[in-house]
């Protein structure tokens, strides 16, 4: 691999720098444009939510602390579950989620996976080096049928 290539991809992986203000900086011949992490994080959360299947993102405790974002500045800012790395020219995602039942994880995972990249890359021009998807639940519609057992009866 060329210095290049390694100065372009992400420092380490996302949630894991502890610096969330990092900035993209996509420089042309006219100017330079910086994009925040906080910017690509709210794509990939809006991405990943337009996915049929996908319930919410986080899990238990970020889906908590998102609710009260969520209240006090609007959803649209809701980013509980995604974490971003981005470089001078790519950009690394991590998403927890949960999917609905009885929705393939294969087929929700593959389209959320292929949408962040779509609108980060049309967005913002930065290359997505790879999305990691955790589905950390399954959410059932209807009442409060026993979903945890795993039983069939």
């Amino acid at each position: 691999m060329s210095d290049t290539a390694t100065q372009n991809q992400p420092a380490s992986k996302p949630g894991n720098s502890g610096n969330s203000g990092s900035l993209a900086r996509l420089e042309t011949d006219k100017g330079t444009t910086s994009i925040s992490e906080d910017v690509v994080g709210k794509i990939a959360s809006i991405a990943a939510r337009e996915v049929e299947g996908v319930d919410s993102l986080g899990g238990a405790l970020s889906g908590a602390l998102g609710s009260v974002v969520g209240r006090i500045r609007g959803d649209e800012h809701k980013q509980s579950g995604v974490g971003v790395e981005v470089g001078t020219r790519q950009a690394a995602v991590d998403i927890s989620m949960t999917v609905k039942y009885p929705a393939s994880i294969m087929d929700v995972t593959g389209a959320v996976r292929q949408n962040v990249i779509d609108r980060i890359e049309g967005m913002t021009g930065l290359e997505v080096v790879e999305v990691n998807i955790a589905v950390n639940d399954l959410a059932f519609s209807g009442g409060d049928q026993d979903q945890n057992s795993g039983r069939v009866e």
